[in-house]
Protein backbone atom coordinates (compact mmCIF):
# COMPACT_ATOMS: atom_id res chain seq x y z
CA UNK A 1 0.00 0.00 0.00
CA UNK A 2 3.02 2.29 0.27
CA UNK A 3 3.99 1.80 -3.16
CA UNK A 4 0.54 2.96 -4.46
CA UNK A 5 0.29 6.05 -2.11
CA UNK A 6 3.62 7.46 -3.15
CA UNK A 7 2.65 6.41 -6.75
CA UNK A 8 -0.42 8.75 -6.39
CA UNK A 9 0.94 11.66 -4.53
CA UNK A 10 2.89 13.27 -7.18
CA UNK A 11 0.04 13.94 -9.54
CA UNK A 12 -1.90 15.54 -6.21
CA UNK A 13 1.66 17.74 -5.28
CA UNK A 14 1.56 19.10 -9.16
CA UNK A 15 -2.09 19.72 -9.19
CA UNK A 16 -1.37 21.79 -6.17
CA UNK A 17 1.59 23.86 -7.75
CA UNK A 18 -0.36 23.80 -10.89
CA UNK A 19 -3.03 25.78 -9.01
CA UNK A 20 -0.68 27.89 -6.85
CA UNK A 21 1.49 29.15 -9.21
CA UNK A 22 -1.07 31.20 -10.65
CA UNK A 23 -2.05 32.66 -7.73
CA UNK A 24 1.68 33.21 -6.96
CA UNK A 25 1.63 35.40 -10.32
CA UNK A 26 -1.88 37.13 -9.40
CA UNK A 27 -0.75 38.29 -6.08
CA UNK A 28 3.17 39.81 -8.48
CA UNK A 29 0.14 41.49 -10.77
CA UNK A 30 -1.93 42.69 -7.55
CA UNK A 31 1.31 43.94 -6.13
CA UNK A 32 2.03 45.89 -9.15
CA UNK A 33 -1.17 47.33 -9.29
CA UNK A 34 -1.11 48.59 -6.07
CA UNK A 35 1.82 50.00 -6.00
CA UNK A 36 1.60 51.31 -9.32
CA UNK A 37 -1.97 53.47 -8.57
CA UNK A 38 -0.27 55.23 -5.98
CA UNK A 39 2.29 56.69 -8.39
CA UNK A 40 1.60 59.81 -10.68
CA UNK A 41 2.26 57.99 -14.18
CA UNK A 42 0.23 54.91 -13.12
CA UNK A 43 0.45 53.53 -16.89
CA UNK A 44 4.49 54.61 -17.54
CA UNK A 45 4.89 52.33 -14.11
CA UNK A 46 3.04 49.81 -15.05
CA UNK A 47 4.32 49.20 -18.28
CA UNK A 48 8.12 49.45 -16.45
CA UNK A 49 7.36 46.92 -14.48
CA UNK A 50 5.17 44.36 -15.55
CA UNK A 51 7.86 43.12 -18.36
CA UNK A 52 10.27 42.31 -16.19
CA UNK A 53 11.37 38.50 -15.45
CA UNK A 54 11.17 37.25 -13.12
CA UNK A 55 8.50 39.66 -11.62
CA UNK A 56 9.42 41.76 -8.53
CA UNK A 57 7.03 39.90 -5.78
CA UNK A 58 7.58 42.60 -2.95
CA UNK A 59 7.93 46.26 -2.37
CA UNK A 60 11.50 46.35 -1.64
CA UNK A 61 12.14 44.50 -5.17
CA UNK A 62 9.78 46.60 -7.26
CA UNK A 63 11.45 50.22 -5.78
CA UNK A 64 15.08 48.41 -6.94
CA UNK A 65 13.39 47.40 -10.37
CA UNK A 66 12.02 50.60 -10.75
CA UNK A 67 15.00 52.33 -10.59
CA UNK A 68 16.76 50.04 -12.60
CA UNK A 69 14.38 50.98 -15.49
CA UNK A 70 15.97 54.87 -14.50
CA UNK A 71 19.08 53.52 -14.89
CA UNK A 72 18.58 52.25 -18.03
CA UNK A 73 16.75 55.18 -19.86
CA UNK A 74 19.26 57.56 -18.34
CA UNK A 75 21.86 55.31 -19.84
CA UNK A 76 19.99 55.05 -23.00
CA UNK A 77 19.32 58.59 -23.10
CA UNK A 78 23.15 59.62 -22.29
CA UNK A 79 24.10 57.57 -25.25
CA UNK A 80 21.72 59.01 -28.15
CA UNK A 81 22.92 62.85 -26.59
CA UNK A 82 26.46 61.32 -27.24
CA UNK A 83 25.60 60.74 -30.81
CA UNK A 84 24.13 63.71 -31.34
CA UNK A 85 27.22 65.98 -30.32
CA UNK A 86 29.49 63.60 -33.07
CA UNK A 87 27.05 64.28 -35.77
CA UNK A 88 25.93 68.11 -34.63
CA UNK A 89 26.93 70.94 -37.13
CA UNK A 90 25.33 73.97 -34.88
CA UNK A 91 28.01 75.21 -32.27
CA UNK A 92 24.98 75.95 -29.83
CA UNK A 93 23.07 72.84 -29.90
CA UNK A 94 26.45 71.08 -29.67
CA UNK A 95 27.34 72.66 -26.47
CA UNK A 96 23.88 72.59 -25.00
CA UNK A 97 24.56 68.53 -25.71
CA UNK A 98 28.02 68.38 -24.50
CA UNK A 99 26.37 70.37 -21.26
CA UNK A 100 23.90 67.64 -20.72
CA UNK A 101 25.75 64.96 -21.46
CA UNK A 102 28.29 66.35 -18.28
CA UNK A 103 24.59 66.35 -16.42
CA UNK A 104 23.99 62.73 -17.18
CA UNK A 105 27.23 61.05 -16.62
CA UNK A 106 28.05 61.12 -13.43
CA UNK A 107 24.27 60.20 -12.19
CA UNK A 108 24.54 57.30 -15.07
CA UNK A 109 27.99 55.90 -13.58
CA UNK A 110 28.00 56.82 -10.17
CA UNK A 111 25.01 58.31 -8.45
CA UNK A 112 22.11 55.56 -9.53
CA UNK A 113 24.36 52.31 -8.96
CA UNK A 114 24.86 53.77 -5.64
CA UNK A 115 21.06 54.53 -4.98
CA UNK A 116 20.43 51.01 -6.19
CA UNK A 117 22.97 49.68 -3.86
CA UNK A 118 21.54 51.51 -1.04
CA UNK A 119 17.73 50.28 -1.63
CA UNK A 120 19.20 46.58 -0.70
CA UNK A 121 20.69 47.75 2.49
CA UNK A 122 17.20 49.35 3.15
CA UNK A 123 18.87 53.03 2.80
CA UNK A 124 15.56 54.54 0.86
CA UNK A 125 16.29 57.85 1.87
CA UNK A 126 19.66 58.21 0.26
CA UNK A 127 17.72 56.50 -2.68
CA UNK A 128 14.80 58.74 -2.70
CA UNK A 129 17.56 61.75 -2.57
CA UNK A 130 19.67 60.48 -5.94
CA UNK A 131 16.58 60.03 -7.91
CA UNK A 132 15.55 63.35 -7.40
CA UNK A 133 18.50 64.38 -8.57
CA UNK A 134 18.88 62.78 -11.53
CA UNK A 135 15.25 64.65 -11.92
CA UNK A 136 17.11 67.66 -11.64
CA UNK A 137 20.01 66.90 -13.85
CA UNK A 138 17.44 65.93 -16.80
CA UNK A 139 15.56 69.07 -16.44
CA UNK A 140 18.61 71.17 -16.62
CA UNK A 141 19.82 69.30 -19.12
CA UNK A 142 16.57 70.37 -20.72
CA UNK A 143 16.99 73.99 -19.75
CA UNK A 144 20.35 74.05 -21.86
CA UNK A 145 18.37 72.73 -25.03
CA UNK A 146 15.87 75.00 -24.64
CA UNK A 147 18.46 78.06 -24.12
CA UNK A 148 20.37 77.11 -27.09
CA UNK A 149 17.37 78.00 -29.39
CA UNK A 150 17.63 74.34 -30.78
CA UNK A 151 14.86 72.92 -32.51
CA UNK A 152 15.10 70.45 -35.20
CA UNK A 153 14.23 66.91 -34.65
CA UNK A 154 17.38 66.09 -32.41
CA UNK A 155 16.29 68.75 -29.45
CA UNK A 156 12.44 67.46 -29.70
CA UNK A 157 14.01 63.58 -29.42
CA UNK A 158 16.24 64.69 -26.34
CA UNK A 159 13.31 67.10 -25.09
CA UNK A 160 10.90 64.04 -24.93
CA UNK A 161 13.45 61.58 -23.65
CA UNK A 162 14.28 64.18 -20.67
CA UNK A 163 10.89 64.35 -20.07
CA UNK A 164 10.65 60.44 -19.68
CA UNK A 165 13.12 60.48 -17.34
CA UNK A 166 11.75 62.87 -15.19
CA UNK A 167 8.69 60.82 -15.14
CA UNK A 168 10.52 57.89 -14.50
CA UNK A 169 12.28 59.05 -11.50
CA UNK A 170 8.63 60.40 -10.16
CA UNK A 171 7.26 56.94 -10.06
CA UNK A 172 10.18 55.35 -8.77
CA UNK A 173 10.74 57.91 -5.76
CA UNK A 174 6.37 57.27 -5.66
CA UNK A 175 7.55 53.68 -5.10
CA UNK A 176 10.12 54.16 -2.87
CA UNK A 177 8.61 56.67 -0.40
CA UNK A 178 6.43 54.27 1.48
CA UNK A 179 9.10 51.73 2.23
CA UNK A 180 10.50 54.82 3.89
CA UNK A 181 7.42 54.16 6.13
CA UNK A 182 7.96 51.20 6.97
CA UNK A 183 4.78 49.92 4.48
Amino acid sequence: MKNSSAVTSPPYLSLFLLLLLPSLAQSSDDLIDKICQSTPFCDLCEASLRPLSPSPSDPKSLASAMATVVLGNMTDTLGYIQSLIKHSHDPAAERALAQCAELYRPVVRFNIPQAIDAMRRGEFGFATYVLGDAEKQADSCQKGITNAGADDESSVAVTDRNQLVKNLCDVAISVIKPLMKGH
